[in-house]
């Protein structure tokens, strides 16, 4: 896959977290010919969850300097649109992953997850390891 911007999902940066790793630091290193993205929606699921301050600023720190799609109306009806589409074909997702995943189509980003929903979602280019990052 040849992508050159990178949403990188909740699931990610939860788990790099989890394992007492930096996400800046090990995303970084791995997609040094990538933008990496983020969105509201990223943003505040993880946010919401860490309990230490000083780590807290740290992650919104690398959310700053990340590229952050942007959300408005648009976004919001493109997201229950592909709602409605997907429920129909018998896939309900949480409206989370949904949003993730307009978001990225939003800025042409492939989106890095560990979270099995996002393969569902019809021309939404999917990574699902750190690895693929190389």
């Amino acid at each position: 896959m040849s992508v050159r911007t990178v949403m990188v999902d909740s699931s990610v940066l939860i788990d790099l977290l989890r394992r007492g790793l930096d996400p800046a630091l090990e995303l970084r290193q791995r997609a040094r010919t990538m933008d990496l993205a983020t969105c509201g929606m990223v943003r505040l699921e993880v946010l919401r969850g860490i309990v230490r301050a000083k780590a807290r600023d740290a992650m919104e720190g690398f959310f700053n300097v990340m590229c952050c799609a942007s959300t408005d109306n648009r976004l919001w009806d493109e997201a229950a649109h592909l709602a409605w589409t997907l429920d129909r074909q018998g896939w309900t997702l949480p409206s989370t992953d949904l949003i993730i995943a307009v978001c990225a189509r939003r800025i042409g980003a492939a989106v890095l997850t560990l979270d099995s929903h996002f393969f569902d979602i019809p021309d939404l280019p999917v990574m699902s390891s750190l690895d693929e990052l190389r």
